[in-house]
């Protein structure tokens, strides 16, 4: 017992120092009587690790061994949202839906949870549910960037009340300047606006950000085509 401690020690500092393959290494090649499966505080670290490399695939098992448990109340809720984050990044709206309104039931209740719930209701065109999710994580967390940027764009692409599109849009941008998701959505309030100068700026500037966004280049080859449309009309309009 002594031995596995002192490994899960190590695996924790390791952890805490950003060395999250060497957690792996150490925690998973460990003595295979004190593995992951038997111990909920190996599996939750181990869980944490393959998160913080991505490798979600690889991090589901561990996640759902310490949710299943259930004798850690705030590690079930962290790994219950990691969960959520791994189903909705992989397609799996409804598991998604499932591990949030779960962490909602439980009581816990904070901004990131709705904002959550609002991102897998509009992935499943639940258009009203996804409205009613955002204004409840901003009355929650009234700066909640994430709940900010999302009530703005899908507002923007619904095409209703533009006005206040824009004014959460551009709390989002003030917050995360650098965001790619929070530039875009604000280019396409105003690209909604009809103002496509101000929309190919802001969403040029997501593009240059993250070049791999399927939706943050089909929006910009918009903006382009409706900006040489805008031309177009005008030099007929002067003929």
């Amino acid at each position: 017992m002594l031995i596995m401690e002192n490994s899960l020690e190590q695996g924790i500092a390791l952890y805490k120092a950003g060395n999250y393959t060497q957690v792996l290494a150490l925690l998973l090649n460990g003595d295979p009587g004190q593995s992951a499966a038997g111990n909920r505080d190996y599996a939750y670290y181990i869980g944490l690790a393959y998160m913080k490399l991505k490798q979600y695939e690889d991090a589901l098992p561990y996640l759902e061994l310490v949710v299943t448990a259930g004798e850690n109340l705030e590690q079930v809720r962290q790994c219950r949202f990691l969960l959520a984050v791994i189903y909705s990044l992989t397609g799996r709206e409804r598991l998604a839906d499932f591990e949030l309104r779960k962490l909602l039931d439980s009581g816990y209740k904070p901004g990131a949870v709705y904002a959550a719930l609002a991102y897998t209701a509009w992935t499943q065109n639940k258009t009203g549910e996804c409205l009613s999710f955002y204004e409840q994580a901003l009355k929650k967390e009234e700066n909640n960037v994430t709940a900010l940027n999302g009530l703005g764009y899908v507002l923007a692409c619904m095409g209703k009340d533009l006005t206040s599109a824009l004014k959460l849009c551009r709390k989002a941008v003030d917050a995360a300047p650098n965001s790619a998701a929070c530039l875009d959505s604000l280019g396409w309030v105003y690209y909604k606006m009809g103002m496509f100068d101000e929309a190919r700026k802001y969403i040029e500037k997501a593009k240059k950000i993250d070049r791999a966004r399927k939706e943050i280049a089909a929006h910009y080859e918009t903006v382009i085509e409706a900006e040489k449309t805008t031309v177009t009309i005008k030099s007929e309009n002067r003929l």
